[in-house]
């Protein structure tokens, strides 16, 4: 457990790094640069929440509940992603780049969406993580480049991309919102584990 604890920290960093690129280039670029955190996770075996959510045993042939400590222990990478993220963020602070006001913009559009909307579209960056984690534990890694960028520009929410955009807003506009990203961000949680299941829940 410690070392899963220690991986998914270190893969929450190489994300929130990924998406400071992404706030300091918000266009084309930035999706791109985006791809170095998921490019590290998988060069490093690293526990992604994103990552892991559609390989987890969902059901035994034995018809036991284990899979209830599969789904704990995926909740504790999120966990341990979401500590990692925080790290990140609190170095944007100490940056001269413009970094809240524009992680400030994707959580006002998050917002606008609201929990049901948002949790759906997240759907598509579960669907789109599985498989181009699924390419690159093949070899082909070249897929992240057009994956990432995808999801991103399509405006599905990534739940530990967003994990630092929120906490990189300035702290005040947080406390504002609260109870509207309380009630949020569990849905970007649960749309990205459904996408990222996809497969498995339609072919069965």
């Amino acid at each position: 457990m410690q070392q899963t604890f220690r991986s998914a920290i270190i893969s929450g960093i190489a994300i929130g790094i990924a998406g400071w690129g992404y706030l300091a280039f918000p266009n084309i670029i930035g999706a791109v640069l985006f791809s170095f955190g998921l490019l590290t996770v998988i060069n490093y075996k690293l526990k992604l929440y994103t990552g892991t959510a559609g390989f987890v045993p969902l059901r035994y042939e034995d018809g036991s509940s284990r899979w209830l400590r599969a789904i704990g222990e995926l909740l504790f990478i999120l966990f341990a992603n979401i500590c990692g993220c925080f790290l990140v963020s609190l170095l944007t602070r100490l940056s001269p780049l413009e970094l809240g006001t524009q992680a400030q913009a994707i959580l006002e559009s998050r917002l606008a969406l609201g929990p049901l909307r948002a949790g759906l579209l997240a759907i598509g960056c579960g669907f789109i993580m599985t498989t181009v984690v699924t390419f690159a534990r093949e070899g082909k890694p070249l897929a992240l480049l057009f994956g990432v960028p995808l999801f991103i520009n399509c405006g599905f929410p990534h739940c530990l991309a967003d994990a630092f955009y929120y906490m990189t807003v300035p702290v005040s506009y947080t406390s504002e919102h609260l109870l509207e990203l309380c009630m949020l961000y569990p849905c970007l949680v649960a749309g990205n584990f459904i996408g990222c299941n996809l497969y498995r829940f339609i072919k069965g």
